[in-house]
């Protein structure tokens, strides 16, 4: 039997499994491809995120430059269209400031409902379940 993996424990914000999020470039906090979280991850990188220029011009406004490589924690700068696990505080900073990154709910940790309301998510979701009222 194959050992489990990390994700295979993990929720996402549907009740679901928690999906991949990107791997070019690969995202995580733990550089797994994935929103997982932990005790270690003060800042909550749990939404994932699909990158827009509005977006990441905000978060360089607000002192989170996402646009900047930073070889030595293995980040290569992100670019419209890249996904990426971003911190719930500053994606909700973002989403009041009326320039919320579309978000991949089945890719959305659960975690991130300790600090984003789903509706929230819901509202900037690119990956809506055909049947919406599985999210009430």
């Amino acid at each position: 039997m194959a050992p489990m993996s990390r994700t295979d424990l993990d929720r996402n914000v549907l009740g679901g499994p928690l999906e991949e999020c990107g791997t070019d470039p690969v995202t995580g906090f733990h550089r797994d491809g994935c929103c997982t979280t932990g005790p270690q991850d003060l800042g909550s990188h749990t939404i994932c995120a699909v990158m827009t220029e509005e977006f990441l011009a905000h978060q360089r406004s607000i002192g989170n430059d996402l646009s900047t490589p930073a070889p030595q924690f293995r980040f290569p700068g992100l670019r419209p269209g890249d996904r990426w696990c971003v911190t719930a505080p500053n994606w909700l900073r973002a989403f009041r400031d009326g320039v919320a990154a579309p978000v991949v709910l089945a890719s959305t940790h659960e975690r991130a409902l300790d600090i984003v309301p789903l509706s929230a998510l819901t509202q900037n979701a690119v990956d809506v379940p055909d049947d919406a009222r599985d999210l009430d």
